[in-house]
């Protein structure tokens, strides 16, 4: 979801999908970043295709839910890269999320490995997904009027949350 704050556009998505294989074979299980949340969320830095020179805002919210891990976050749109990065999400460019962790526990399977607890150090905002399901759903413009509905919505309610005002969103009344 996004709506702009002032200089700040926020988003919603699944930066990971559980118990669906990513396009190396990887499986992240349910659970595997529970200790992440709500304790780190603040140093988990958003990127732009991974780059970790370049952080184009921040992650406010995350929490695992029965479809994967659902994030919310600022995309600050006072810098060009934000601004940018901004216009390319409004336009349908891109909508792509991806993490960037370490694994702490995790299991060989025959076709990749099983993540059962991961060390999340980001979530980028990327044109190609290893997670095909790993999508951001709602992008506002950036007067705040809007909001556009990207994808399928895979996430239940987005369409309630989309009606609330930016203040309720980040206070966490979703």
């Amino acid at each position: 979801m996004s709506h702009v704050l002032g200089t700040r556009a926020v988003i919603e998505g699944y930066a990971s999908v559980f118990g669906v294989p990513d396009l190396s074979g990887d499986v992240v299980r349910r659970g595997a970043f529970g200790g992440l949340i709500p304790a780190r969320v603040g140093s988990v830095r958003m990127l732009a295709q991974h780059a970790a020179e370049a952080p184009v805002g921040r992650w406010v919210r995350m929490e695992e839910d029965a479809h994967g891990l659902k994030v919310r976050g600022e995309v600050f749109t006072d810098t060009s890269a934000g601004r940018d990065l901004h216009r390319l999400l409004r336009g349908g460019a891109l909508d792509g999320l991806s993490i960037g962790f370490k694994p702490v526990r995790a299991r060989r399977t025959r076709t990749g490995r099983e993540i059962l607890e991961a060390d999340l150090w980001e979530v980028s905002i990327v044109t190609f997904p290893m997670a095909p399901g790993a999508r951001i759903h709602l992008v506002g413009d950036e007067v705040g009027a809007r909001t556009t509905f990207v994808g399928d919505g895979v996430a239940g309610g987005d369409e309630e949350m989309a009606s609330r005002p930016p203040r309720d969103l980040l206070r966490g009344k979703a």
